[in-house]
């Protein structure tokens, strides 16, 4: 089976306009409590994937060159390599159903400077706190402009103490493994469940990918609170959000279908490589000395 190559271009960078300070701090004030249980998991969704898929994807590749390959094996090769450089994001957190496209990221390939590490020599950790904030207004912002544009100031107002607000009410991070710089990241947030309209709250997943390692670095659970701030008293969650995010569940369904078809894809076509090469009766290691 051959791997069919995307060829959506990739931006060098990009980076989501972010509201003022006023409004993203706003958005991180906290609340009580939910009385809703069903609202607040205990613990981030589990990585149930491989996280090291790619980098394993290629010590297969590399395992296959050291016994030699011919050829039409050498292209197969190079267009796994390729399609997996240009679609590593997808491959990695659209098979959780993350939505990683211009529209819908919260940061994309985001600069991480130095002097966000501390003594220790690794990002510190308040700085992904920080990260997933940033990508949960720039998440509203999403909505406000390329989602839903036609309750746009609704989605604009969210994220102000005028009206009806969104109130990040806890957090929980996993980190997984030491961030450095220099590095870039992309954060992504996915809704955990669809939440119904009694609800008043809802929950978001959040992957932050490092660039360099091209893996998460870390995995946060956001609870967030609907607050009517003329009130002041937590609300239901309103109709023409529920609208956009039965919308946005739908396309995380469908991702994570997509993507593990075009998992299977790369796989078999991995496995038919290895087949033809080192996992043969008659393979031997080409140790680079001569004729073949």
């Amino acid at each position: 089976m051959k791997v069919r190559l995307r060829t959506q271009p990739q931006a060098p960078q990009f980076l989501l306009p972010a509201f003022n300070k006023q409004n993203i701090r706003t958005f991180s004030i906290s609340l009580p409590r939910s009385s809703n249980p069903s609202s607040t998991p205990s613990t981030p969704a589990p990585a149930t994937h491989n996280a090291r898929w790619l980098s394993d994807i290629k010590a297969r590749i590399g395992k296959c060159i050291m016994f030699g390959m011919s050829g039409k094996q050498t292209q197969e090769a190079a267009t796994v390599m390729k399609a997996i450089g240009e679609e590593w994001r997808a491959l990695v957190a659209g098979r959780e159903g993350f939505l990683v496209g211009r529209k819908r990221a919260g940061l994309l390939r985001h600069a991480v400077v130095w002097g966000e590490m501390d003594r220790m020599e690794h990002v510190n950790n308040v700085m992904y706190i920080r990260y997933a904030e940033s990508a949960r207004v720039n998440w509203a912002y999403n909505y406000a402009v390329h989602i839903d544009p036609e309750n746009g100031k609704e989605w604009m107002d969210s994220v102000t103490p005028n009206g009806f607000g969104m109130i990040l009410k806890s957090m929980k991070t996993d980190y997984k493994f030491p961030m450095t710089w220099p590095d870039h990241i992309s954060v992504f947030h996915k809704l955990s469940y669809l939440p119904s309209a009694s609800e008043s709250s809802f929950v978001l997943d959040v992957m932050i990918l490092s660039e360099l390692h091209q893996r998460p670095a870390a995995r946060c659970v956001e609870d967030i609170a609907v607050y009517d701030y003329l009130k002041k008293k937590k609300a239901t969650i309103r109709p023409f959000m529920l609208k956009a995010f039965e919308q946005t569940w739908a396309e995380q369904e469908a991702e994570k279908v997509r993507v593990e078809k075009r998992i299977r894809e790369i796989e078999i076509t991995v496995r038919d490589i290895e087949k033809a090469t080192w996992d043969r009766p008659d393979a031997v290691e080409d140790m680079g000395g001569g004729s073949r």
